[in-house]
């Protein structure tokens, strides 16, 4: 009987010693991750003579001539409406098609089906690196066979043809298409979970497979579609590589590009690159604040369910 509440002293005291260490370990990541980006922000408002002279103070003023300069200079007005339609149009279309694909991977039985997943999943394999030179490179078949179809729905770019080259809709199809591997392996993987019954139900009430789509497994499939979202969107939004080569009309280019104008003949000029930097990271703090719950949730939920 003795035994008992020795027992309950001793684990109490390594229970607290616990919690305490979790929470140091939880402070000391966060101040490692909110620290540079406090740092870029405060010295995003020096001059740069001031922050030479002092890069870990306060500012003695503290100017937003640094913001307006970077705005102008990026072109970030332009840029920023860009940056949106490739990220909200390459997101929709990448949950979506996923969704689509897995449904049919994960409900409708051929023999087919394990060849075709097999083949759209290998895809995870390929690198952004791997994609460059093939899209960089003149596609002269595909001109000459298919060349005027093309040009009428918009693949075509300057003088010269290219299929992807200085187009939005070839940009979106090049960010949806090399994002679709991961999108449609979550998408089976969660679809699977779907009980059978519900789509028997709705095919005997006289349903096809695309009202089944739009009006059951989209609906059931939010969580999935979140995590794919969180997954998407700060990859969107920061992608450089592909856009770099895609495109080369200024009207065309993302903020990631307007940012890189810092880099070269104005990289001295250190208040405009730390402002064109927060400028360009404000949006995705923006999205994270807004959509916590919905991010915190819909990771939870798909994690879950996979």
């Amino acid at each position: 009987m003795e035994s008992v509440p020795r027992r309950i002293k001793t684990v109490r005291p390594m229970a607290a010693a616990g919690k305490i260490l979790a929470y140091a370990a939880l402070g000391l990541f966060t101040l490692v991750t909110v620290y540079p980006l406090a740092w870029l922000f405060i010295n995003s408002f020096k001059t740069t003579n001031e922050f030479q002279m002092n890069m870990l103070g306060l500012p003695v003023d503290w100017t937003v001539d640094n913001y307006v300069g970077a705005w102008k200079i990026g072109e970030f007005d332009r840029l920023i409406g860009n940056s949106l339609l490739y990220t909200i149009g390459a997101t929709i279309g990448i949950t979506v098609f996923s969704l689509q694909a897995g449904f049919a991977f994960a409900k409708i039985k051929s023999k087919a089906t394990p060849l075709i997943y097999g083949s759209l999943i290998l895809g995870i394999l390929l690198t952004i690196q791997s994609l460059m030179v093939p899209l960089f490179l003149e596609v002269t078949i595909l001109d000459k066979l298919l060349g005027d179809l093309l040009r009428s729905i918009g693949l075509y770019g300057g003088r010269e043809f290219k299929l992807f080259h200085n187009t939005r809709f070839g940009v979106l199809l090049i960010y949806i298409g090399s994002a679709l591997p991961v999108g449609i392996y979550l998408s089976t993987a969660f679809i699977k979970g779907i009980p059978d019954a519900i789509i028997e139900a709705a095919q005997i009430d006289g349903a096809g497979y695309y009202r089944i789509f739009w009006s059951i497994i989209l609906r059931m499939s939010a969580p999935i579609a979140v995590t794919m979202c969180i997954l998407n969107i700060p990859g969107l939004w920061n992608e450089f590589a592909l856009i770099n080569i895609l495109v080369s009309d200024a009207g065309l280019k993302s903020l990631p590009l307007g940012i890189f104008k810092f880099s070269g003949s104005l990289s001295s000029d250190y208040g405009k690159q730390f402002a064109a930097l927060v400028i360009g990271m404000f949006p995705m703090l923006a999205f994270y604040v807004a959509f916590r719950k919905q991010i915190t949730a819909g990771v939870a939920a798909g994690a879950m369910k996979g």
